[in-house]
Order: structure tokens, then C-alpha cells, then sequence
């Protein structure tokens, strides 16, 4: 544990931006999930999911949650799994 008042403010600051990441993530999870059982589904909102779980990607890049390389594999998992 850290004896230094600023050290302690990082541990908690690196917290919350630990439990905002993992929020952001599941979100994630969770659009692909939906995504998924739309196109299992046949169902013709497939699409529109899929540009939303886009975006969320892509917001997740800028925000540095996502590295670029795992968005674009993400990204391209998901276009192939729709044909």
C-alpha cells in the first residue's frame, strides 16, 4: 500500500478508470452479443446493430481503451460472421 498522499490519489484514480474501461468493454460484449443472436435470428435489424457495435469500436480506439489493431480484428470478425 502507498504512504504518499499522492500516490494513494493515483490508486484511486487508476480505479475508476479501471471500472470505466471494464463498463466500456462489456458494453462492447454486449452489442456483439446482440449482434450475433440478430443474425442467427434472421432478423433485419442486424445491420443497424452492427454499424452501432461499430461505432462503440471506434470510440473505444480514440479513447484508448481498445489498441487499433484489436479493434480492426474485432471489426472484421464481425462483418464476416453476418455472410
Amino acid at each position: 500500500m502507498a504512504n504518499i498522499k499522492s500516490a494513494k490519489k493515483r490508486i484511486d484514480v487508476i480505479d475508476r478508470q479501471t471500472m470505466e474501461n471494464k463498463s466500456y468493454k462489456t458494453k462492447i460484449a454486449t452489442y456483439v452479443k446482440k449482434y450475433k443472436a440478430a443474425v442467427d435470428n434472421k432478423e433485419e435489424n442486424a445491420a443497424s446493430l452492427l454499424s452501432e457495435t461499430f461505432s462503440l469500436i471506434d470510440s473505444a480506439v480514440s479513447k484508448g481503451i481498445l489498441q487499433k489493431a484489436t479493434a480492426n480484428r474485432k471489426k472484421a470478425r464481425l462483418s464476416v460472421y453476418g455472410k
